[in-house]
């Protein structure tokens, strides 16, 4: 009956949203500004700042007459901030704030926390719940926490290659270089407990992931497993039967 079918429609909305929340945050489908996986794209904001989203990311921009704020609310960005506007140009995630002192950076949110490497001048980071403020100047990056600041290590090889539809590792773990592989592709993408402590370094590219798994194989002891197009394994290297 009409009641039944409409118990079944809300039903599986609600399902739906429960899904939408657990995997894609709220957050990410209201933002100003959004990324699907894979893809990329560059914005210029009103005061001629550059920003370019990566795979999977989201933004909300909140300019006004004391500040221009970005809200990071997932994945990354690289900013170029413009020139010639006083206001101060601030990047915000839940576990702090970033005020770009004339300057070129990436912001990422991870799930410890999230990231701020510095590619050009310096940011001042602050932590969401701590008064605490560091200035980190190029070539450093940091994991700000909600309440804290991580130490400061060398930036990582490569960090904005992404930029260039490039992904740059050096002496990596295999698990950790399939977890970004995985950034950009629908689907599941795993790693055999067996490979996943091997280390790889290398250049592999982001707009086509199959052809990334498959730079693999020559280097490591692996096999690609592909047992649907949504699910991909990289697993160890099976020798033939005699």
């Amino acid at each position: 009956n009409l009641g039944s079918g409409v118990a079944s429609v809300v039903a599986v909305i609600g399902l739906t949203l429960f899904a939408a929340a657990r995997y894609l945050p709220l957050d990410y489908w209201l933002a100003d500004q959004r990324t699907a996986t894979g893809e990329q794209r560059t914005l210029r904001l009103s005061d001629g700042t550059l920003i370019n989203l990566n795979t999977h990311s989201a933004v909300d921009v909140r300019f006004d007459e004391k500040q221009r704020l970005v809200v990071l609310q997932e994945g990354e960005i690289l900013v170029e901030t413009g020139h010639g506007d006083a206001r101060p140009f601030i990047v915000e995630t839940r576990e702090g704030s970033m005020r770009a002192l004339g300057t070129r950076f990436l912001v990422k949110r991870e799930e410890q926390g999230t990231r701020l490497s510095v590619l050009q001048s310096a940011v001042a980071a602050h932590p969401q719940s701590n008064p605490d403020e560091l200035i980190l100047s190029e070539g450093q990056q940091m994991l700000i926490r909600n309440d804290g600041l991580g130490p400061v290590t060398a930036l990582n090889l490569g960090a904005d290659a992404w930029t260039r539809g490039m992904l740059v590792v050096d002496n990596v773990r295999l698990e950790d270089l399939i977890h970004e592989i995985g950034r950009y592709r629908p689907g599941h993408l795993g790693v055999a407990p067996k490979v996943a402590d091997l280390r790889i370094t290398g250049s592999f590219p982001l707009r086509d992931t199959d052809l990334a798994l498959s730079a693999l194989l020559p280097t490591l002891p692996v096999q690609i497993e592909q047992h649907t197009q949504w699910w991909v394994t990289v697993a160890a290297k099976t020798e033939p039967k005699p």
